[in-house]
């Protein structure tokens, strides 16, 4: 079982940056693909278990960058040049398997969310 807790959100300015986090409880966080997404299911990035590659959805890409800390069991989303409509519940979720999925039924694990509010 693994149970994540993502935190870093709040309310920002149009323009603005957020960093959010997700810990992870478990031994095997570094096997894990791991993803964050918004309203539940919509994707925003994913890395695989090796920060070798990432993915982004293509309304965040250039201002969002997803990373991970192997040794500190977390996975970071850097958001940078916030808009409005980036306004939503962040969730961070973990996937078992070996392929990088960007659709949220594939993940296994979600933690409870976290708030981000951008303000026009």
């Amino acid at each position: 079982q693994v149970q994540l807790v993502e935190s870093g959100g709040g309310l920002v300015q149009a323009g603005g940056s957020l960093r959010l986090s997700c810990a992870t409880s478990g031994r095997t966080f570094s096997s894990y693909i791991m993803g964050w997404f918004r309203r539940e299911r919509e994707f925003v990035a994913a890395i695989s278990w090796s920060a070798g590659s990432t993915y982004y959805a293509d309304s965040v890409k250039g201002r969002f960058t997803i990373s991970r800390d192997n040794a500190k069991n977390t996975v970071y989303l850097q958001m940078n040049s916030l808009k409005p409509e980036d306004t939503a519940v962040y969730y961070c979720a973990a996937d078992r398997s070996t392929v990088v999925h960007t659709t949220g039924y594939a993940y296994d694990y979600w933690g409870q969310g976290t708030q981000v509010t951008v303000s026009s």
